[in-house]
């Protein structure tokens, strides 16, 4: 059933036209009857930074160079995973018309809507290499080293789609999945180098960058983008050794309770 799964959906034909369709139905229907429209996509990491800029940097004065920058990709890398893993707990109910009534399949579904969150994430990319560039005098330039950050959002996007396969198929059999996640999420954002400087993450709670997958992920978008280094390979292949293993682990789920998920929900 598996096989089935992914092999069907490869054999498809127009598989790119009709995902990019479902992503922008998905997009305007977030967006196009607000105001402010895609700007609401940057608002978030923007009140984002400056509160966590006047607790962190003028208050608590952790002294990190260049830290609105430091925050900026911290914060846009662990919203698109938040959002991506929110907003598809409850997917095959709320998109169940599309996989009952049509020959859709079941990971088009996913894929068009992380594809979704795709746009506002690579317009918060924009506005902040835009920053970068203008006001962080001295360093805010890219070198060949930022290409790597295309295989590193790549692990960023697996890892985002394994846990809405993981999620949206528990919330099958326990709907209070979303508060746990709301919970686990929020532990997270505190237990990652989102705020902190990488010495006193790593002395503050060692190891954690290996253990939490979105550390390496931060880390080596950070390493490649600011700093102008390459990755760190360790972290880099514990990135893609658990965007492997979560994503099996969320097809088996689809393929043992999203079978069901028309009759059950």
């Amino acid at each position: 059933m598996l096989i089935r799964i992914v092999t069907d959906w490869v054999k498809r034909s127009n598989k790119l036209e009709r995902l990019w369709l479902m992503a922008k139905i998905e997009f305007k229907l977030r967006y196009y009857e607000n105001k402010l429209g895609l700007l609401w996509a940057l608002i978030k990491p923007v009140s984002d930074i400056v509160i966590y800029y006047v607790a962190f940097e003028l208050i608590m004065k952790q002294g990190v160079p260049n830290f609105i920058s430091f925050l900026f990709i911290g914060l846009i890398m662990w919203n698109f995973f938040v959002e991506c893993t929110t907003g598809t707990i409850q997917i095959l109910n709320t998109k169940k018309y599309l996989y009952e009534f049509t020959n859709m399949n079941k990971i088009e579904i996913y894929v068009s809507t992380l594809i979704s969150n795709c746009i506002g994430f690579f317009f918060n990319l924009l506005m902040f290499t835009l920053y970068f560039h203008i006001f962080e005098k001295g360093v805010g330039s890219y070198t060949w080293n930022a290409l790597y950050f295309i295989p590193i959002f790549l692990n960023l996007l697996i890892i985002a789609l394994a846990f809405s396969l993981i999620l949206s198929n528990i919330y099958i059999i326990a709907k209070d999945i979303t508060q746990i996640w709301i919970v686990i999420t929020g532990l997270g954002f505190w237990l990652s180098p989102i705020l902190f400087k990488l010495d006193k993450f790593r002395e503050a709670l060692p190891g954690l960058e290996f253990i939490n997958p979105l550390s390496g992920v931060i880390i080596n978008a950070r390493n490649v983008l600011l700093y102008h280094k390459a990755p760190d390979w360790t972290l880099f292949f514990f990135g893609w050794l658990y965007a492997g293993i979560l994503l099996v682990i969320g097809l088996l789920l689809l393929n043992r309770l999203g079978s069901k998920a028309a009759e059950k929900l």
